[in-house]
């Protein structure tokens, strides 16, 4: 196994070294629940690497390299688990493609998962401002001039999508919530009725539970990222993509336990496992790149001034 390095620590591990080759050691059946974000096929490249999954001529190469890890991800799974990873439709240009559109990126990781054997479980679409988009990608189809001049050519935003995978299989260990859910996680102010023991009076949990079970999800803060909380500290690496900390929690909160091991074989700068951590979780995490793997590290050990603050 290519490990280039690790760090090990009472509630987490971070392995510096290729996704594969790491999964592949992992006992099967091991793992309570997966969060990630792949590499969005050619979109991004964030290494040299032949083993970078971003580092790929098109999507047709990118699906042969991650049918690769799928395979494992499967096997280490517990049954009935889940994993969900985070996704985006891709553009598509004239000049790499041959045409103007979209292209089903999304579409094409559930069809892999289904090919190894998951179920599709369920989706998230996450509401993305489209003037944002407009402004930082100079997206044709978004500017406000097509309405004028051809609006055939007008389109809407990309969203993100959080699609949740099955193993089939009896879930050895349900996710008992209890009295429901005592803690919102959102933008939105938080349900003003009164939390109860009695789970069927228990509005409050109802009404946090109708808001995460919504199949759009607008009440994220959409800059909660560890770039963000690292904004002041300028030699931080910076993650291209950071997955977001509210959308990490939500997750957590609904598809796993505290103590369940989570993993992410895409970890980046650690956004998965800090709010794992945070979460009463135990994380394990692969990422290739160096700097990547090294802010992961700090951030992952970050979480223990993080709790001492939150029980003080």
């Amino acid at each position: 196994m290519r490990i280039l390095n690790q760090t090990i620590e009472d509630k987490w591990a971070m392995y510096h070294g290729d996704s594969i080759e790491v999964t592949k050691e992992i006992p099967e059946n091991s793992i309570h629940y997966s969060i990630f974000s792949p590499p969005f096929a050619s979109l991004f490249t964030y290494s040299d690497s032949e083993r970078d999954m971003g580092n790929c001529k098109g999507a047709d190469e990118f699906a042969d390299h991650f049918l690769y890890l799928v395979g494992d991800l499967f096997r280490i799974t517990m049954p009935g688990r889940l994993l969900s990873c985070h996704c985006m439709n891709l553009p598509a240009t004239l000049g790499h493609d041959g045409f103007i559109g979209i292209k089903d990126f999304r579409g094409d990781l559930i069809r892999t998962f289904i090919a190894a054997g998951f179920i599709f479980h369920s989706e998230i679409v996450i509401w993305k401002d489209p003037l944002v988009q407009a402004v930082r990608t100079k997206q044709l189809s978004l500017a406000h001039k097509q309405i004028s001049k051809d609006s055939s050519r007008c389109g809407q935003g990309l969203p993100d999508y959080i699609v949740t995978m099955r193993k089939p299989g009896v879930n050895p260990e349900p996710i008992e919530h209890g009295r429901g859910f005592e803690d919102y996680i959102g933008t939105e102010p938080e349900p003003k009725d009164p939390k109860t023991d009695n789970a069927r009076t228990n509005k409050y949990s109802h009404k946090v539970w109708q808001r995460y079970a919504s199949p759009v999800w607008f009440d994220v803060n959409q800059t909660n990222t560890l770039n963000v909380k690292q904004a002041r500290e300028g030699r931080d690496e910076r993650h291209i993509c950071p997955m977001n900390l509210d959308v990490i929690a939500r997750c957590l909160a609904l598809w796993s336990n505290p103590g369940d091991v989570v993993f992410s074989p895409f970890a980046g700068i650690g956004s998965e496992g800090y709010q794992s951590v945070l979460a009463g979780r135990r994380f394990v995490g692969v990422e290739l790149k160096e700097s990547y793997y090294r802010q992961a590290v700090l951030n992952l050990k970050s979480t223990v001034s993080q709790q001492q603050e939150l029980f003080a």
